[in-house]
């Protein structure tokens, strides 16, 4: 009796597993969080690695030898056109400078000399010129000597010479004194640029000399940019850079951690042959409060919206070689192949593929509810939607 028991027992057991087992492969379907697709517009972006640059940046230098004697400014200082950064020694120029305003002023005065001259050789000139018109008359009446007439006539000949030596070397003064006149300012320029002033309003990035430096024309002082012009130089890659428009709102992230606005300023035609970016460059629309050139920046470009299907991202799925998702049709999730278009990394647009009202399981990867597909589910839509 007691064994009759045991073995309904045991079916009975075996019978209740085996139900068990049965409802659980054949007919237990778990609940599955689902979403529906929608017509909708994902933003699309332009992403890319950069470094902080300027479109206006220049180099201040000497353009004399000199030894640096001052400096007047710093990295990071703020300067406007025309004022002094630094002063090289001026000893020889100012003294060369002051030499040559001297030979000037010497060549003005022997000016003054040869005109005087000249008008001297005129005034004789003309005398001689009536002497020797009177001595005619009186030479054709008989009253006056061969000889006479000779020494007039000889006379008038040495004042026409003399007037055109004082006007030869009239000319020769004035040439001398032009000469000397070039000389003074070529001088005095040198000596100003002694005196090394900023080119423009902008920003000291970087200071290259110190005082007690020796310097030659073009040695480097200091490096000024106009931070008007400041900018991300972008690097975009070939495949979506043809996304991108001068104009278009960006967003640049500086390494430092600030993000600040952005805009397209110039997109530029040349790709780099190795690594088959574009350089696009993004201003700042308003300036960051530290920065350094150089400094490394990402750059989000908003290139406008793809309208379409539209999806959670984290409903793709990874099947082999294909990208896809999963839809429930007749209780089952069943592998549904896409293509996708923008994303802005939550919502991704499906062109090929999805119908609207399509119901998608929103989470297939998932690691504590992961679905298999053409496995049961019951769908449960977020939202109550």
């Amino acid at each position: 009796m007691k064994a009759s028991f045991k073995i309904i027992l045991a079916s009975t057991t075996a019978a209740v597993l085996a139900a068990g087992l049965s409802y659980r492969f054949l007919l237990y379907a778990p609940p599955v969080a689902v979403v529906r697709a929608k017509e909708g517009k994902v933003a699309i972006e332009v992403h890319g690695p950069g470094v902080v640059a300027a479109r206006i940046a220049v180099t201040v230098s000497t353009r004399v030898t000199g030894l640096l004697k001052e400096v007047h400014a710093d990295q990071g200082d703020s300067v406007t056109s025309g004022q002094i950064l630094a002063v090289l020694d001026d000893t020889d120029v100012a003294a060369k400078a002051i030499a040559a305003r001297e030979g000037a002023t010497a060549a003005r005065r022997n000016i003054e000399a040869a005109e005087a001259a000249l008008a001297k050789a005129r005034a004789d000139l003309e005398l001689a010129q009536s002497n020797f018109q009177r001595d005619q008359e009186l030479f054709r009446t008989r009253n006056i000597s061969q000889a006479a007439m000779d020494a007039t006539a000889a006379a008038l000949k040495s004042a026409q010479s003399a007037e055109a030596s004082a006007a030869a070397t009239l000319a020769a003064r004035r040439a001398e004194s032009d000469a000397a006149a070039q000389e003074a300012v070529y001088a005095s320029v040198l000596h100003a640029f002694t005196r090394i002033s900023a080119p423009m309003d902008g920003l000291i990035v970087s200071r290259e000399a110190e005082a007690g430096n020796t310097l030659v024309p073009g040695s480097p002082i200091f490096r000024l940019v106009d931070t008007h012009t400041l900018w991300v130089a972008a690097r975009i890659d070939e495949s979506v850079v043809g996304r991108a428009e001068v104009g278009q709102s960006a967003r640049i992230q500086l390494r430092g951690g600030q993000e600040l606005p952005g805009e397209v300023v110039r997109i530029n035609r040349q790709s780099d042959p190795a690594t088959r970016e574009l350089e696009v460059d993004v201003a700042f629309r308003e300036l960051p409060e530290r920065f350094a050139m150089d400094q490394e920046a990402e750059v989000t470009i908003q290139a406008g919206e793809e309208p379409g299907v539209l999806i959670p991202a984290s409903a793709l799925l990874q099947q082999g070689s294909e990208r896809g998702v999963l839809v429930v049709r007749d209780g089952r999730a069943v592998f549904q192949p896409v293509q996708t278009g923008a994303t802005d990394g939550k919502r991704v647009i499906v062109r090929e593929g999805l119908v609207p009202g399509e119901t998608v399981v929103r989470r297939p990867a998932d690691p504590k509810a992961k679905v298999n597909p053409g496995s049961r589910v019951r769908p449960v839509l977020e939202g109550g939607r």
